[in-house]
């Protein structure tokens, strides 16, 4: 190409005026405007992130705000921690897709998984195993001994403290109990200790957390299988893009030694990348029958 043909060219686009009739100036502000608008979208919508209620409300906003406000902060999302103030509120609200980002028992995300479809994003890498407590002093040596006796558990469906822990009772010991539901973890153990039931449901993970004149005063009398740990999951009408920054910050965050100490309270010990996959052996477990809709 010769200079003069060159120079023509350049002298062709200094020439070509930079107005909103030329249609790759137009093109260029409009791929800026959807991006703008959509990057101020993402960041003006405030995400509903709801925790289900296994401690009583202060202690649960004590642990989980600082949290939600920290990932929210790591994510650069709007998240609003939610509180219900029971087990039942929790579970109404997340068979109705009120929330979109949830803490929850993993055999509540299954069970809603055709109406809502909830997404696990990350969960923690230790399995969740349900324990039946007794006092360190109590008479009873196993569960077939609780056959006609009062025993507490926080709700009807927490899945490895009352769901499979009722339906190993049934079917495992031939034990028919009498259930004392009593809204927390923490109530459960207290009520053991304090005779007001022969035993209790629980899970391992709980029960560390208890004061030690509690924990001590109490032995796990049965562990059930185990399964993996509740999720931190998204409604599926929350952008990917969304859910893959949620997903990024918690793993990041959770590998921070602030976040390690943060999360443990939960607990969550080890934060992993988690999918309804590493759920799925619980539709094999026929606890449908034993569910309560509260």
């Amino acid at each position: 190409m010769d200079n003069a043909t060159t120079k023509d060219r350049f002298s062709f686009i200094r020439k070509t005026p930079l107005s909103l009739h030329n249609p790759v100036v137009a093109l260029l502000l409009c791929l800026a405007s959807f991006f703008a608008t959509s990057f101020n979208a993402m960041a003006q919508t405030t995400y509903t992130f709801a925790v289900v209620p296994q401690f009583e409300q202060r202690k649960l906003f004590a642990i989980w705000k600082p949290i939600v406000d920290e990932v929210a902060q790591r994510s650069g999302l709007s998240l609003k921690l939610v509180a219900t103030l029971s087990v039942p509120e929790f579970e109404h609200g997340i068979g109705q897709g009120a929330f979109d980002f949830v803490y929850a028992n993993p055999y509540h995300i299954m069970k809603v998984s055709s109406s809502q479809g909830y997404i696990p994003l990350v969960r923690d890498s230790a399995p969740l195993r349900g324990i039946l407590v007794v006092r360190k002093d109590s008479p009873i040596h196993s569960p077939a001994e609780l056959d006609g006796k009062t025993v507490a558990f926080p709700s009807p469906n927490a899945i490895g403290a009352s769901l499979l822990m009722r339906a190993d009772l049934a079917r495992l010991f031939k034990a028919t109990v009498k259930p004392l539901y009593v809204k927390t973890h923490s109530s459960v153990y207290l009520h053991v200790v304090n005779g007001l039931a022969s035993a209790g449901g629980g899970v391992e993970k709980t029960l560390q957390e208890q004061d030690p004149s509690i924990r001590d005063a109490l032995k796990v009398l049965y562990t059930t299988r185990e399964m993996a740990s509740h999720p931190i999951a998204a409604h599926p009408r929350v952008p990917k893009e969304v859910r893959e920054k949620l997903r990024s910050a918690l793993l990041e965050f959770g590998a921070t030694r602030e976040g390690r100490e943060m999360l443990a309270k939960v607990p969550m010990e080890q934060v992993v990348s988690t999918s309804i996959d590493d759920y799925a052996a619980m539709r094999t477990w026929g606890l449908e029958s034993l569910w309560v809709d509260e």
